[in-house]
């Protein structure tokens, strides 16, 4: 994903030198072609780090800066905003898809099972305070404080190690 994301963001951000109407030499001025290398280079890390724009922030502002040195070197302005906003707009969908991973709720662990209500599967023989159901894909045994009976609906109310304690679903919560 990460090859992909680089060869996206290489042919957006040499989309407007393609489609300029002049052939641009850029010779006069070779720290503005390293900080826009610099900055080209850092825009592209942006996708494959994790971190929320800062590298990325910091490519536009190098980009940015190399730009405005080569403008007295006769590039055409056109051509710095159509790079410098395809670098910001790049910058705007990298921020936006690494802020949508962040605030997930739990799925897992003992956050998801307490609270979780299932039917009782089977019972212990012998033994109608302990039997089995099926949660979050997996086989749990379980113990309670009354009888139980296959089929009916328990709330989960403690995990202790492999085991998990239940009472009756209609019953009060704890």
């Amino acid at each position: 994903m990460n090859i992909r994301c680089c060869v996206i963001a290489l042919l957006a951000l040499s989309g407007p030198v393609l489609a300029a109407d002049t052939v641009v030499v850029l010779v006069p001025d070779p720290i503005g072609l390293w900080l826009i290398t610099f900055g080209i280079a850092f825009l592209i890390a942006e996708a494959a780090l994790p971190n929320y724009g800062v590298v990325g922030l910091g490519g536009l502002v190098m980009f940015v800066i190399g730009a405005v040195i080569l403008t007295g070197a006769e590039v055409p302005i056109p051509l710095i905003i159509g790079l410098g906003l395809i670098s910001a707009l790049l910058l705007t969908f990298l921020l936006i898809r690494a802020l949508k991973t962040r605030p997930r709720r739990n799925v897992s662990g003992d956050d998801e099972l307490l609270g979780s209500v299932t039917p009782i599967t089977s019972l212990q023989a012998g033994n109608a305070y302990i039997g089995w159901v099926h949660l979050q894909g997996e086989q749990w045994q379980v113990s309670s404080e009354t009888p139980l009976q296959p089929g009916q609906q328990v709330r989960v109310v403690a995990r202790k190690g492999l085991l998990l304690e239940v009472v009756a679903a209609d019953a009060a919560p704890a």
